[in-house]
């Protein structure tokens, strides 16, 4: 049994806020031209302003789960300034996260005929396109995003290309995406354990065990890679390691699901 991590609402928020090379390649959208973020342009009138003001304040309260007061805000900063293309990125998060997910399109397809360029909607959109089931189109608007010469968070479409090569299966195409977002991010944790992880399943037990040594040094052990590491040691016979490993999920993550693999001996 394999045992790959699930996006759940929070990592899929994460994955769309994770934090610059320049990414090879063409794209069926590139006739849309690359533009600076909007939430990077200073507003241009005193009602665009108000509804940065609001988009600002919901984005905070996405980023902590609050999706509903998220919308609310999204609302209001489309009453100052009906047609402000981020409070329509917004609204496509917040129903994403919420489940919504015809509102969501509309929305996120509302920014972009806005603003076509914007790599923050291009981001969003294509790892929306990647949970529907249409990888292709989903990894084209995140190439698009990655591209951009005026994003600081090139990263981000890079994570997410890797977890929507993931979600069709291809290991080698989701490891050269994280490979990518860790050029232009090192710090990069998602990445990191998912090229660990992808190592482990592919029998290279050594980089996966550097690949996590590595995430480990700049962040704490999460269950999921607590997990892992137990099993990499564990396989590559480092008893102590694994010894190591077992503690950390018994005394911090008693509660997780990989604790209760562990002590079923469930560890592959």
């Amino acid at each position: 049994m394999r045992h790959r991590p699930l996006l759940t609402a929070a990592a899929v928020a994460a994955a769309l806020l994770a934090g610059c090379a320049t990414v090879p390649g063409g794209s069926a959208f590139d006739s849309a031209a690359a533009s600076r973020p909007l939430s990077d342009v200073t507003p241009a009138t005193p009602e665009e302003a108000r509804a940065h003001v609001h988009v600002e304040l919901g984005m905070a309260y996405f980023e902590v789960g609050r999706y509903d007061v998220a919308l609310d805000e999204a609302r209001i900063a489309l009453q100052d300034s009906p047609n402000y293309a981020p409070a329509f990125h917004l609204l496509g998060l917040a129903y994403m996260l919420v489940d919504e997910l015809a509102a969501a399109r509309d929305n996120f397809e509302r920014a972009l005929r806005i603003a076509p360029g914007d790599p923050d909607f291009n981001n969003s959109y294509g790892w929306f396109l990647c949970l529907q089931g249409k990888e292709s189109e989903g990894l084209e608007r995140l190439a698009m995003a990655a591209r951009n010469p005026y994003y600081r968070y090139p990263g981000r479409p890079l994570t997410n290309a890797g977890l929507c090569e993931l979600r069709r299966k291809d290991d080698a195409g989701a490891e050269l995406q994280f490979q990518r977002a860790l050029q232009v991010d090192p710090q990069n944790g998602l990445a990191l354990f998912h090229l660990a992880d992808i190592a482990y399943r592919g029998g290279r037990l050594e980089q996966a065990r550097t690949h996590l040594i590595r995430l480990h040094q700049q962040q704490g052990p999460t269950a999921a890679s607590a997990w892992l590491g137990l099993r990499t040691e564990r396989r590559l016979g480092n008893r102590d390691a694994e010894a190591s490993y077992a503690s950390q999920l018994g005394s911090r993550f008693g509660n997780s699901s990989e604790y209760q693999l562990m002590i079923q001996g469930q560890y592959e």
